[in-house]
């Protein structure tokens, strides 16, 4: 039995390490081409390109792991039913159950290291790849400079040239204008030919000019209606420019920024994250019924009301503050206090209005953080419970189609992975929007795949021919008109 149970495995793991790999590979390059225009161009190092694939893949991986067991488990035992080997095995008294139980036991192991990448592994990764993502996306061009087109890249300068040697690094007809001194195009210089070369540290870019000028405006903001301008120019057989370019290189952002965010965190971090946004939700809230409580006349004490107000309306406040049973008191008899005390009270209603509104917004913020942590928890779990339903959908269809291969069993683990998918996106959607409880839509595709994951098993355990064209034709033969 042992060796019977050595022979499956074997027959799974291979395809498992296979088709994980190659899923992972056609997501990766999925992502590339998703952010292929920023990163081409910018002069970046490989190791840097490395990282961040690297980091990519491992956040790639909880959605490679699951059609990875789905396709090799549909493979292994399509190739076991394709070659009568399953039709041995049942012959000498073993069940279907018998025979998966190695892999399920494989299942469960891979299962509970999914969990432990998804809480452990993967919210450093998402970390790492999030500020690595943003500083390559915030990263300018590399230094690019073409013939005829003014270039920009270099802060404070505008550069155009004729024409440039890529070779020999040599420009000709060479226009600067110098903006450093934040004043305009106050300085303009010209050259017929120059040479371009980078210091050994590449951080700085060093331009030679030959033969040319240079024209300072000396008083670039002249007194209006003053039609005269002082202007410097200046003749030069050599000057040589020197440009920082460390805005070139990449810099790095501390990850701490990103950390807060609820992709970041684990199973603990997301419940202290979690119960700190509840408590500040209770805190502002205590502060909004404070604020426009009921002891509050058209949203201000009497008390604040009367230093507001000019001591004409003293004797009318005085009214107010005298009624101690907080029924209305009728205005007074004075139009120009009316008045006042009409304008006070539409602009205390806006005010409260304003501040009603930013606290409400602020509320519905931190209602859909809390949503997002809870579906990020919800999330470390169905990781790892889609893989060992996915294998209970896989093994069973493989034993009933007896395909091996890539073909059929290609065909089916898509369409049932893209059917978890689907599910599995519309549920976390809708729990996101707020339509539905979190739980229910992240373990709305597990609801739906368990009773099929149990149908199949029962099929191929009765050695059902659920995929046979012809048993289903025959349910109209008794329709059919006799001759």
């Amino acid at each position: 039995m042992k060796k019977l149970h050595l022979f499956i495995v074997k027959s799974y793991i291979l395809p498992f390490i296979l088709t994980f790999f190659v899923v992972l590979f056609i997501l990766l390059m999925q992502f590339l081409w998703k952010y292929i225009d920023d990163l081409v161009g910018k002069g970046l190092e490989w190791y840097i390109i490395a990282e961040l694939m690297l980091y990519t893949s491992a956040s790639l991986v909880p959605m490679a792991l699951p059609l990875a067991i789905l396709l090799s488990s549909i493979m292994t035992f399509g190739n076991l039913g394709e070659n009568y080997e399953l039709v041995a095995l049942k012959a000498s008294g073993l069940s279907l159950q018998r025979i998966m139980r190695p892999l399920i036991i494989t299942s469960i192991i891979i299962s509970a290291l999914a969990f432990y990448f998804s809480n452990v592994v993967l919210p450093v990764a998402n970390l790492k790849m999030g500020a690595l993502l943003w500083d390559v996306t915030q990263q300018k061009p590399a230094l690019n400079i073409k013939a005829g087109v003014y270039y920009n890249g270099i802060e404070g300068y505008s550069i155009k040239v004729k024409s440039k040697d890529s070779e020999t690094h040599t420009l000709e007809d060479i226009i600067i204008h110098d903006h450093t001194a934040r004043m305009g195009s106050s300085k303009l210089i010209t050259a017929k030919r120059g040479e371009m070369k980078m210091t050994e540290d590449e951080r700085s870019l060093i331009l030679t000019l030959y033969d040319g000028h240079s024209y300072d405006n000396m008083d670039p903001y002249p007194i209006k209606n003053n039609t005269n301008m002082l202007l410097r120019r200046l003749r030069f057989d050599e000057q040589t420019i020197r440009f920082d370019l460390n805005s070139f290189s990449l810099q790095r952002t501390d990850e701490e920024l990103f950390k807060d965010h609820e992709q970041m965190l684990n199973l603990s971090q997301l419940a202290a994250a979690e119960d700190t946004i509840i408590k500040n939700m209770k805190e502002r809230q205590q502060m909004v019924y404070a604020g426009v409580g009921a002891r509050y006349f058209y949203g201000k004490h009497p008390e604040q009301l009367k230093d507001s107000m000019d001591s004409s309306s003293e004797t009318l406040i005085a009214g107010y503050l005298d009624n101690k049973e907080g029924t209305a008191v009728p205005f007074s008899r004075n139009e120009k206090e009316d008045l006042f005390i009409l304008n006070a009270a539409a602009n205390q209603a806006r005010n409260v209005k304003a501040y009603v509104s930013v606290s409400m917004k602020d509320a519905q913020y931190k209602k859909f953080s809390i949503i997002g942590h809870r579906i990020e928890w919800h999330r470390k779990f169905t990781i790892s419970i889609a893989c060992l339903i996915l294998f209970f959908v896989g093994a069973p269809l493989g034993a009933i189609i007896r395909k091996g291969g890539l073909g059929m069993p290609v065909v089916m683990s898509v369409i049932f992975f893209l059917i978890y998918h689907v599910l599995s996106i519309t549920g976390e959607k809708m729990a996101g929007e707020g339509i539905i409880e979190p739980y229910q839509g992240m373990w709305l595709a597990t609801a739906v795949f368990v009773p099929i994951g149990i149908f199949l098993t029962y099929k191929s355990t009765t050695d059902s021919s659920l995929f046979d064209i012809s048993l289903y034709l025959n349910f109209f033969n008794p329709f059919k008109k006799k001759d």
